[in-house]
């Protein structure tokens, strides 16, 4: 000990942990990784899991791919860090390149960032820019869904829709205005699916007008829902009405591809799904490294670039902006995508998964829905199918879930926003790398977590 009685530098005080931030209380404690490969991960003491979540929804190559390996290698030898203000650097432009021609038109110009919040904010920070730059200083209101999240940081933060992390974190930011997010599998009474769809856009339509057209700058969604809609995808109709109400009233249309976007969705640009639904502004971020290494991207038009560079150039960045090791493995990333044409093999392995989880719920009475697209699904826990009456939050039904899937060997990837307001999932979200034997064992592991759930909520009567 030194004086003061503090620990040497690099020390904890005996008995306290190693890490700095604890896990909420009752968190079970977590096995430490020894090392993974393809779709599967082992852990120190030699037990195999199937991420069957690809982590947070991130690792679309799954773990050690060799042509990544290989990039961040070479790059790391050659020089691992240079900043924007000095230098550029050839990973960087190759990546943007490669991004912007995966993308395709409308989305000539790559900012990269380290993350899905600093895209999102990057985002919003450049649609602001760009309209003052064609003279429309005054917009500013950024319209968002409730429910919805597109980060942590508190511009992301002021977009999403979540009124519990309201409580909390709302005093810090100003919060922006919100539309009903067109949900699907709960619609209010009097709606289907596709009415409350058509809804759903007029209250966007109508919120324009009533904030004044001339206010409002942006609005933003994600075209498959992440952890706050748990994988919604809305009729197709939805996102060309979205489209023409922010033509008609000259706001910005933001599309959310943290999760959705660099082919898990089946696309790699989820939004060609849909005719005449592409978005303004694109945002990737999660697969677009794989998980390897921490990278987003904003995507914009050149022309759009181009105005906002004639007054200045855009006014943001961070330290590790267009980082050379991280633009290497997102290159690598982007190339293993396109030569091995994931977006195809999502689309397939993810309609076949889709049906697989449907077919679970006839002998899974807490299946109350699945939803999503490509390998990009969700499956909603339900107390009462015939009600969809959701779990009270406080029995943290999804989290045992987890805990039994883990134990069974499959890493699923839980989530309850909203205090619970809107239900609570379960994202199934394997590596598009998945081979059909794989998807066999995680709907057989699946199986078998939702049964031994079932039974302990029946001996808990």
């Amino acid at each position: 000990m030194v004086e003061g009685g503090r620990p040497p530098l690099g020390h904890a005080p005996a008995g306290e942990p190693v890490h700095v931030f604890s896990a909420p209380k009752g968190t079970p404690p977590r096995p430490e990784i020894a090392r993974a490969e393809g779709v599967y991960m082992w852990d120190g003491a030699g037990k195999r899991y199937l991420d069957a979540c690809s982590g947070p929804v991130a690792c679309n190559l799954g773990h050690g791919n060799a042509r990544v390996l290989a990039a961040l290698n070479a790059q790391a030898a050659a020089a691992t860090f240079a900043s924007l203000g000095h230098f550029e650097s050839r990973a960087n432009r190759a990546m943007s390149d490669l991004l912007a021609g995966l993308a395709g038109p409308g989305f000539e110009r790559v900012f990269p960032t380290s993350g899905g919040s600093e895209a999102i904010e990057a985002a919003i920070k450049f649609a602001r820019q760009y309209k003052v730059a064609v003279g429309e200083g005054t917009r500013w209101k950024v319209i968002g869904r409730e429910p919805s999240y597109h980060g942590n940081t508190l511009g992301a933060f002021a977009a999403g829709g979540d009124a519990a992390a309201r409580e909390i974190f709302g005093p810090l930011t100003k919060t922006m205005p919100k539309v009903p997010a067109p949900l699907t599998y709960r619609p209010p009474a009097g709606h289907d699916a596709v009415s409350y769809a058509e809804a759903a856009a007029a209250a966007l339509d109508e919120r324009i007008r009533a904030e004044g057209p001339e206010t409002v700058l942006a609005f933003i969604l994600e075209p498959v829902g992440g952890v706050a809609t748990g994988a919604l995808v809305a009729p197709a109709s939805y996102y060309a009405a979205v489209r023409r109400i922010c033509d008609d009233h000259g706001v910005v249309l933001i599309h959310d591809e943290v999760m959705s976007g660099c082919g898990r969705s089946g696309h790699f640009v989820t939004s060609d799904g849909w005719p005449g639904a592409r978005p303004d502004l694109l945002v990737l971020a999660k697969g677009l490294a794989g998980g390897y290494l921490p990278l987003g991207a904003l995507l914009a038009p050149a022309a759009w670039v181009e105005r906002v560079a004639a007054i200045g150039g855009f006014a943001h960045g961070h330290t590790y902006t267009g980082h050379p090791l991280a633009a290497a493995v997102g290159e690598a990333v982007l190339t293993e995508t396109r030569d091995r044409d994931l977006p195809a093999r999502a689309a397939r392995l993810g309609a076949d998964l889709k049906a697989r989880l449907t077919g679970l719920a006839a002998r899974q009475p807490l299946i109350g829905d699945v939803r999503g697209q490509g390998l990009l699904l969700a499956v909603e826990l339900v107390e009462d199918r015939d009600s969809k009456r959701a779990f009270a939050a406080d029995r943290r039904v999804t989290e045992r879930l987890g805990d039994i899937a883990q134990d069974l060997g499959l890493l699923i990837y839980g989530r309850r926003t909203n205090g619970g307001r809107y239900g609570e999932w379960v994202m199934i979200a394997p590596p598009l790398i998945a081979e059909d034997g794989e998807i066999d064992e995680i709907v057989s592991l699946f199986d078998q977590a939702l049964s031994q759930l079932t039974a302990e909520l029946a001996a808990a009567r």
